[in-house]
Formats: structure tokens, C-alpha cells, sequence
């Protein structure tokens, strides 16, 4: 058992990751800009999680967007009006409920993200060519367990 006064290791680590996490954060706002501008020249860097979070579960109800971006409604309605303004999106009634409405991509929104993610994908290949798919699966459920670690938390708070 440690005393009071020398300091707990995991406190450096805690403090390493948040660096780690914070520069990748920063990375994965510049690679967002970047792909936003490749799906469109118009789209909103800022719109581009909405955008994926539509192309992973479309269609996705509005209040499935609030809480799987975090955000709040009425910026989820922008964020939505700017993509559709671009026709990437469309709104459309719920089948399950009439009077809500779900949002899909068109044909020419998912188009444009298959041909980004066309030219992504080998990128990404030759990045992790060296490393063993173990870890890549490893990688990814860490970074699940890590959310999810952090969503529980705040969710108790």
C-alpha cells in the first residue's frame, strides 16, 4: 500500500493517454475536413460525423442521431438541413411512427462517400500492412471499451 504523498503510477498513464487521445483527436479533425470536402466541396466538416452516422445506420431516426452524436436537437435539425441541402441526405416519414421521420442517405450521397471510402480503404491497408490483425482487432475493442467506459461515466455523473 502507498502512502498519500507518492503519487499513483496509473496517474502518468491517465495523463500519457489524454495526450495520446488529445492529438488523435486533432488528427481526426483534420482527416474529417479533409473527407468532408472529398464527399463535397460545400459539406461542413463539422456535418461529417452526421453524415456517417447516417451511412453506418441509415435509415436513423432524428432522436438516434442526438444521442448517438451528443448533440442537441436543433443541432442535429441544422446540421441535417445543410447535408440535405446539398443532397446527400433526404428526410423521410418512419414507417414505425408517423409522425417522426428518419433520415437516408440518396443515391447520390452514398455514392460519394463509396467513392471517398473507395480510395480510403487501400490507404489504410498499406498504413497497417505491418501489423497483425490481431491487434487491429485488439485496437478496436480497446477503443469500444473505452467509450463505452466513458459514456457510462457520464451518463452517472
Amino acid at each position: 500500500m502507498s502512502d498519500a504523498s507518492s503519487p499513483d503510477p496509473i496517474d502518468g498513464l491517465i495523463a500519457e493517454l489524454e495526450s495520446e487521445l488529445t492529438d488523435f483527436w486533432r488528427r481526426g479533425r483534420v482527416r474529417a475536413r479533409d473527407r468532408s470536402h472529398e464527399i463535397h466541396p460545400s459539406l461542413d466538416p463539422s456535418c461529417y460525423p452526421l453524415l456517417m452516422a447516417v451511412a453506418r445506420r441509415e435509415p436513423i431516426g432524428m432522436s438516434d442521431l442526438v444521442h448517438g452524436l451528443g448533440v442537441d436537437k436543433s443541432t442535429v435539425s441544422r446540421q441535417v438541413d445543410a447535408v440535405e441541402r446539398l443532397g446527400l441526405v433526404e428526410r423521410r416519414p418512419d414507417p414505425e411512427d408517423a409522425r417522426a421521420r428518419v433520415v437516408a442517405l440518396t443515391d447520390d450521397g452514398r455514392s460519394r462517400i463509396s467513392a471517398v471510402f473507395a480510395t480510403h480503404v487501400p490507404q489504410w491497408r498499406a498504413r497497417l500492412a505491418q501489423w497483425d490483425p490481431a491487434d487491429i482487432g485488439m485496437l478496436i475493442e480497446l477503443m469500444r471499451r473505452l467509450a463505452t467506459s466513458l459514456e457510462d461515466f457520464d451518463r452517472a455523473e
